[in-house]
């Protein structure tokens, strides 16, 4: 057993990283010292406990600590800033999902470049602009330059002889790389725009639409013109996001910390070029006794730790207490890295402007908050009734939590991929990390009844057997069905002695949900319940959804299997290739075996492999030779 006095005794007088842990190993905060033997034993002092309700909870829950060494301070911080992204510590302060924010990608070290979303930043000679926290925007944005300058979408960065230009030519969506429908020079014009574009100089991409436009219009191309002035609104929209003060023509980022009772993050404004171009909003997790400058300098070290540029100056609301630490961190190469407060002058007059607007930001968080805990509040009562009405018996230790709902949906066609879905609710919020699938291995043909059944006994015998991605099991079981649906849940809950409730969502001619029909037959309307109707109705179109895209995918990849798969030779390559260059199986059906070599560039035994699948080998015969008797007899 771990004795932590003792192990205090040992702690060394040298930087460094300490992890503390629970009595299950789980590491539950990370931190960094300039002197390890005083820092951790601050934790444990009467009056360092007494300082805050998060150090207690820490305190409580501390059954050991590990420490690291290191030779500097800056050292343990680059140090402390890998182990908080490993293991994402309970009590410190978090950037939620840091690394899922999309970046738009220009593939500048390729000849002809694209324009891409990534999330994943490389040094690779490419050019990244981000992250974004809306990745739609990313995705509207992307489209939007690909299809206006018509670049190049493929990975191809050679072409062989004879190559086709694909359907994005043919739809003018591509100015055809491939078969040398522009010059270097013309497209990297196009590329130097989109990059002054995504700098946040938008001129030059509005004059060229404008152009084309005015272009389109006096040739009577009515419709092209109306598509490229609609591409005009979609930038202006973008545009009024921006708005403009200049900072002497330079590349900064104002950074924000806002948090009500329910919720904390960081506001992210960046200018680039003397321009304050949009906001950038980031979930943190931190405790209501965290002090702003605490989560900025946080998230400082999180987020910029895997950013491929860091501009030269962050202005911030309060100095992080390891400022001058933070500086040295994100300086790289001779680009040095100035973190401070404006006290005047456009800086101070720009942070000033970014506050104001992180107040309102906070004030609609603080409203749109209010209203979800009502519809919540709502929800609850409504499914409290439920089980009030349906005879049900909630663990009372859950009492005013959120109710935890899950539901399950067959889908098949005509008995073929059968497959199952479960998806789980903890309120109002889908919890999709919980979804599970299911395909059918137990039933022949389409009968939903023993399919449901197989699909719980696996569900609910995994988590009797403890399996940890099962184990948690719901309050409730909405079933998307009638009491067919009920009857056939219930036997196998039964059988394995699982008590959970269940309900099933009958719906009427207009398939629309009409009634939580009960395990003894009785219906509920829910039609004069608009707050539950709704919600079953939202349960009802996720499981369905949820389950007609697994069997999509599962249907979808079986359709791709091509009478070529079975030919000896022909693997997902080369059949993709064959198909490519020959656009059809009838087509590769009637190639010799000498255009098969040579158009389809296919050894000679794989040629005549194929040849002979499709005709036969007594095709290829010479005349005169004598027929084998079919009966040797």
């Amino acid at each position: 057993m771990f004795d932590i006095q003792e192990n205090l005794k040992k702690l060394p007088d040298s930087p460094g990283v300490y992890l503390h842990k629970d009595k299950l190993g789980n590491v539950i905060y990370v931190g960094k010292a300039i002197s390890l033997k005083s820092r951790v034993r601050q934790y444990f002092q009467t009056s360092y406990q007494n300082s805050s309700p998060k150090v207690k909870a820490l305190v409580s829950h501390i059954a050991e600590f590990e420490y690291i060494t290191c030779a500097s301070e800056m050292e343990a911080l680059i140090l402390e800033c890998n182990l908080i992204k490993k293991y994402m510590p309970r009590y410190n302060v978090l950037l939620r999902d840091d690394k899922t924010y999309p970046y738009i990608m220009v593939t500048t070290s390729e000849e002809y470049p694209r324009v891409l979303k990534t999330r994943i930043v490389r040094k690779d000679g490419n050019k990244y602009f981000g992250p974004y926290s809306d990745a739609g925007a990313v995705n509207e944005i992307v489209d939007l330059l690909s299809s206006m300058y018509q670049l190049k979408r493929c990975s191809w960065q050679t072409f062989p002889a004879g190559h086709r230009p694909c359907l994005n030519y043919h739809i003018q969506t591509c100015r055809g790389i491939c078969g040398g429908g522009v010059s270097k020079e013309e497209y990297r014009k196009s590329i130097d725009e989109i990059l002054q574009f995504l700098s946040g100089k938008d001129k030059p991409l509005i004059r060229r639409i404008s152009e084309n436009m005015e272009r389109a219009s006096e040739e009577l191309r009515f419709e092209e013109a109306a598509r490229w002035r609609d591409q005009i609104l979609a930038v202006r929209k973008l545009e009024e996001t921006q708005r403009v003060t200049m900072v002497s023509d330079q590349d900064l980022d104002i950074v924000l910390a806002g948090k009500d009772h329910d919720h904390a993050f960081i506001a992210l404004f960046p200018v680039r070029k003397g321009k304050l171009s949009g906001r950038e909003t980031f979930s943190i997790q931190a405790a209501e006794e965290d002090q702003k400058k605490e989560m900025v300098g946080a998230f400082l070290k999180q987020y910029y730790s895997q950013w491929a540029v860091v501009p030269r100056e962050i202005l911030v609301e309060e100095l992080p207490e390891e400022k001058a630490l933070l500086e040295d961190f994100l300086s790289r190469e001779g680009h040095k890295v100035r973190i401070y407060v404006p006290q005047r002058g456009n800086k101070r007059a720009l942070l000033n402007l970014t506050k104001a607007d992180l107040q309102e930001m906070t004030k609609s968080l603080a409203d749109r908050t209010e209203v979800r805990r009502e519809n919540e509040q709502a929800v609850l009562r409504e499914l409290e009734r439920l089980f009030q009405e349906g005879g049900f018996q909630r663990d009372p230790e859950r009492a005013g939590q959120p109710m935890r709902v899950e539901s399950y949906d067959i889908s098949n066609t005509n008995g073929v991929d059968s497959v199952g879905a479960m998806v789980v609710f903890s309120g109002l919020e889908p919890v999709k990390k919980d979804y599970r699938r299911f395909r059918i291995k137990t039933v022949d043909g389409p009968d939903d009844y023993a399919s449901l059944q197989e699909v719980l006994y696996r569900r609910y015998k995994r988590a009797l057997n403890g399996d940890p991605g099962f184990i948690r099991l719901p309050d409730l079981i909405m079933m998307d069905g009638g009491l067919g649906q009920v009857t056939a849940a219930s036997k196998v809950l039964d059988a394995l002695g699982v008590r959970v409730p269940v309900v099933g969502l009958a719906k009427d001619d207009h398939h629309r949900t009409r009634a939580a029909v009960f395990r003894d037959g009785r219906e509920l309307p829910l039609r004069n319940r608009p707050v539950l109707f709704r919600y079953a109705g939202t349960i009802q179109e996720e499981v369905h959804r949820f389950a007609i895209d697994y069997h999509h995918r599962l249907h979808g990849r079986r359709s791709i299997h091509s009478a070529l798969d079975d030919i000896p030779g022909i693997g997902p390559k080369r059949r993709n290739e064959l198909l490519y260059r020959f656009k059809t199986v009838e087509n590769i059906r009637n190639a010799t075996v000498e255009q098969l070599q040579e158009e389809g560039g296919l050894p000679a035994q794989v040629a005549e492999n194929v040849y002979d699948f499709f005709r036969g080998k007594k095709d290829r015969e010479p005349a005169g030779l004598p027929d084998i008797a079919k009966d040797p007899d």
